[in-house]
């Protein structure tokens, strides 16, 4: 028998992980853009909010930093109905996914935006912005571009992440994986070919995050492409 046989390939296993990608890509992208949003958010109010929202910024970070991603899956799916609150698998994974991923992506934002230039703050102060404006339309783009490698190895974890969901029954790509191998019992040719998926994934989007730092480059930062 060969490792990936023509009629379980063509007929079950493809079948299977494409849909299983479809979910993950479902899962994904929307966590993706909330949690680069929401980390731009957080970054921008620990730096240039007031004593209480950056203590509030900085608490929510190291939660969601220290607190395993697997563990807050299941206090958002099994701990928040014990809330009146009960979530269906789906939201609930692209929930805990974006308030994670938000978390990290605010560290990379902070120190992209204590990376600008003061002068450029007080510059803007003294042209006749307030600091909402400046940090706005000023600061954050510039430090947003300086964050791209950081957040974009974020995207790339968070691809990585998207296996757990299946721990609350959102059948994604590994989900799918494990229901078809527990069924034929061909753990060795299943797994390969979720790996080879991910593997291909990852590529991709690292490719397409390294053509869009070459476009938004600063210049006079970091080295010629």
């Amino acid at each position: 028998m060969t490792l990936f046989g023509n009629e379980f390939l063509l007929n079950e296993l493809l079948p299977t992980l494409n849909k299983g990608l479809w979910i993950s890509l479902m899962l994904i992208v929307p966590s993706a853009v909330l949690g680069f949003l929401a980390g731009v958010f957080l970054g921008v109010i620990r730096v240039f909010g007031t004593r209480r929202t950056r203590w509030a910024g900085d608490a929510y970070t190291a939660i969601f930093r220290g607190v395993p991603l697997a563990i807050q899956l299941m206090l958002i799916y099994f701990g928040l109905p014990n809330l009146g609150i009960s979530l269906d698998p789906y939201p609930a994974a692209v929930c805990s996914f974006t308030l994670c991923s938000a978390a990290y992506h605010s560290e990379y934002i902070r120190g992209s935006l204590l990376a600008i230039r003061q002068g450029q703050m007080k510059a803007a102060l003294a042209l006749g912005f307030n600091t909402p404006q400046a940090a706005l339309w000023i600061i954050v783009p510039q430090a947003a571009r300086l964050a791209l490698p950081g957040c974009g190895n974020e995207i790339i974890y968070l691809i990585k992440y998207s296996s757990l969901a299946y721990l609350v029954t959102c059948m994604e790509l590994t989900g799918q994986g494990k229901l078809l191998a527990a069924l034929y019992f061909r753990f060795t040719e299943v797994f390969l070919g979720v790996g080879l998926y991910y593997l291909t994934l990852v590529t991709l989007t690292g490719w397409l995050l390294r053509r869009l730092e070459q476009k938004l480059r600063i210049p006079g930062f970091g080295l010629e492409v």
